[in-house]
């Protein structure tokens, strides 16, 4: 009977201690005129390929990099580099998510206000990464035609700390008689107004029209300057 209330102050400690690095980290990223993007989703909703797609579409006229978190194995991290852009893996062990120290710590040996942009792909789960804020400057949740339409009604919280949602496999929708109505029903459901993209890595349908959002999301960052609170959004 006592185990709880102290499981709760544990929590809350933790989560204060990582509200603080992701508050140093946002600074040292709008400092450094980096965009930081964060992947969020379900395992096998295809944030890999996606973000390999990403990579690709970007590398070369912008500096980009990503760091990939995973309970084991380095195969993602081997994957995107194949890109072309500096990867690095972050092998989390038994823990669910990504935190701000695994992010700083992971960064170290690189010269972030080198790069233009930045992903930070999470551990394949819905529910852990939606707490620990990791000083991006926009977080995506992805979920994939063969996941339902009511995903996102299952799992309100980490949409509701998500700023863009991704339709992923799009190409897969027929054969999952997916419908796309409703999926953007429920998403708007749990976060009013929030954007959404449909997209495939198989195909590339979707990825340019992301890709352009992201060049004009990054366009409007401007640089802060050393010392300057940064806060959240």
């Amino acid at each position: 009977m006592t185990e709880q209330p102290r499981m709760v102050q544990v929590r809350q400690r933790v989560l204060k201690r990582n509200d603080v690095a992701a508050g140093m980290l946002r600074g040292r990223f709008h400092e450094a005129g980096v965009f930081v993007v964060s992947l969020v989703s379900s395992p096998g909703a295809g944030k890999t390929a996606f973000l390999e797609r990403v990579l690709r579409g970007l590398h070369g006229p912008f500096r980009v990099a990503a760091l990939v978190g995973d309970l084991a194995t380095d195969n993602d991290a081997r994957r995107l580099a194949r890109s072309g852009a500096p990867v690095k893996q972050i092998v989390t062990g038994t823990v669910c998510h990504l935190d701000a120290e695994m992010v700083a710590s992971a960064l170290d040996g690189w010269t972030i206000d080198e790069l233009d942009f930045l992903f930070l792909e999470n551990v394949g789960n819905l529910v852990c990464p939606a707490s620990f804020d990791l000083g991006e400057s926009l977080r995506l949740v992805l979920f994939s035609v063969t996941e339902g339409e009511d995903k996102p009604l299952k799992y309100p919280t980490i949409f509701n700390t998500a700023d863009v949602a991704l339709i992923t496999k799009t190409d897969m929708a027929t054969a999952a008689e997916f419908d796309a109505q409703l999926a953007h029903q429920s998403i708007q459901s749990v976060r009013p107004g929030m954007e959404v993209f449909e997209v495939s890595a198989k195909t590339g349908a979707g990825v340019e029209e992301f890709l352009e959002f992201l060049r004009d999301r990054r366009a409007a960052l401007r640089t802060y300057e050393p010392g300057e609170v940064v806060s959240k959004g």
